[in-house]
C-alpha cells in the first residue's frame, strides 16, 4: 500500500499529540539548527525540522539502544514503548551485528535487550548521500532490505509501506485506520526501483577511487611501516569508535555509595592509551600505531570472523568525526593496494 509522502510524518505527530498507537515516544532525525545542517536523532516534540528521507543522521542508531552511559546493576531500567523512524540501511546492518554481540545464546545484555524489545523500527530509503557515505563499498545499499518492522520506500510524492515483522504489520493497520491509503501499482514500484538504482549509481561514482576487493586479509599481513604511515595523523581521541554504529566496547565503573552497590557502563575506546590497561599499569598496545591497526583489523577481519559480517557499514561517520581528517576509505584502499614489504609483521591483535 502507499500514502502521500508527507502523510507518514503527520501520522507520527498525531500519534504523539493524540496518543494514537501503543508507543509512548517517537524518535526520528531532525535538523536542530537552521540551514543545511545534518540531522540529529531527537524525540518528536514541538516544532522542529523533522526528516525521514535524506541520508543517515549524525548519531548512530546504537545510541538509542546501547546508551553512552547506563546503570546496569542494579538494573532499574523501565524502558518506554517507542517508535524510531527514518532509520537508514547502514544503521540496520550495524544493529544486526550488535544483536549478535549483545543478545546471543551465551550472553544477553539485559539493558540492550529491554530497549530492543520495546522499540518499533521504521526504516526509510536514503534519497541523498553525504560526501562520506560509502555503503556500497562494504556490501550494502542505500535502502533497507531486512531488519525493519516497517520500511518507507519513496516513489515521487508517494511512500510505499513495506512491513517486515508482525509489529510492522500491526503498525501498517494503524496507519491504514488513520491515513488515506491506496494499493500499490507497477508504475510506482518501477519509479521506486529507478530512484534506488540512481542513488546506488551516485554512490559508486562518488567512491570509484576507493574501490577494493572484498578480501581484507592482506591488511593483517601489512608491515608495521605501512600502519605507521597511515596512522601518522591520528591523535587517539576515540571519536571514530564513539560515533561508529558497531563499536560496543565498554568500561564498567564502580559508583557504589553507602549501603548501595552500583555498576555503571559507559563507552570505552580501543584508541585510548588506557584501553585494556591492567592493574600493574601494563597495556597490550602502548603505541598509537598498534591501536590504530587493531581498530581496522577489528572492523574488517575480526568482526567478520566473529559475526559473519563486516564491522564497517560504510556510514562514513568516522570520517566526519575525525579531527585529523583520516578517511577510512583511503586507509583501507592504501593498505590493500600496497605491495607486501620484507616479510609480514607479527600480529599485534
Amino acid at each position: 500500500m502507499h500514502i502521500k509522502a508527507s502523510e507518514f510524518l503527520v501520522f507520527l505527530k498525531r500519534c504523539v499529540q493524540e496518543g494514537i498507537g501503543p508507543f509512548q515516544e517517537v524518535v526520528l532525525p531532525a535538523r536542530i539548527s537552521e540551514g543545511d545542517s545534518p540531522p540529529r536523532l531527537t524525540r518528536l516534540e514541538g516544532e522542529k525540522a523533522y526528516v525521514l528521507d535524506g541520508f543517515r543522521p549524525v548519531d548512530p542508531l546504537k545510541t538509542v539502544f546501547y546508551l553512552a552511559r547506563e546503570q546496569v546493576y542494579p538494573l532499574t531500567l523501565r524502558p518506554v514503548r517507542r517508535l524510531v523512524a527514518g532509520v537508514k540501511a547502514c544503521d540496520l546492518r550495524a544493529l544486526a551485528l550488535l544483536d549478535q554481540a549483545l543478545m546471543n545464546k551465551d550472553f544477553i545484555d539485559p539493558a540492550y535487550a529491554a530497549w530492543r524489545e520495546n522499540t518499533i523500527i521504521v526504516s526509510a530509503d536514503c534519497t541523498a548521500i553525504a560526501p562520506s557515505c560509502h555503503c556500497t563499498l562494504t556490501g550494502g545499499n542505500p535502502y533497507a532490505e531486512a531488519g525493519f518492522d516497517l520500511n518507507l520506500v519513496w516513489a515521487g510524492d508517494r511512500t510505499l509501506l513495506e512491513p517486515g515483522s508482525d509489529r510492522g504489520r500491526a503498525l501498517l493497520e494503524l496507519v491504514r485506520a488513520q491515513v488515506p491509503v491506496e494499493t500499490d501499482d507497477a508504475g510506482l514500484r518501477a519509479e521506486a526501483a529507478g530512484r534506488r538504482a540512481r542513488l546506488v549509481g551516485s554512490l559508486k561514482r562518488q567512491n570509484a577511487a576507493y574501490e577494493r576487493p572484498s578480501d581484507y586479509s592482506p591488511m593483517r599481513r601489512r608491515e608495521q611501516a605501512a600502519w605507521k604511515e597511515e596512522s601518522a595523523e591520528c591523535v587517539g581521541c576515540g571519536a571514530c569508535t564513539h560515533i561508529c554504529p558497531t563499536c560496543y566496547c565498554l568500561i564498567l565503573n564502580e559508583e557504589s555509595g553507602a549501603g548501595q552497590f552500583v555498576k555503571v557502563r559507559s563507552y570505552d575506546s580501543c584508541q585510548w592509551q588506557g584501553y585494556a590497561r591492567v592493574a600493574s599499569g601494563a597495556t597490550p598496545r602502548p603505541k598509537m600505531t598498534d591501536r590504530f591497526r587493531n581498530r581496522y583489523l577489528c572492523k574488517f577481519i575480526y568482526m567478520q570472523g566473529d559475526f559473519g559480517r563486516l564491522g564497517c557499514t560504510g556510514c562514513g561517520r568516522c570520517i566526519d568525526a575525525c579531527p585529523a581528517g583520516i578517511d577510512v576509505r583511503s586507509v583501507v584502499k592504501n593498505l590493500l593496494d600496497r605491495p607486501a614489504g620484507g616479510g609480514a609483521e607479527a600480529d599485534h591483535a
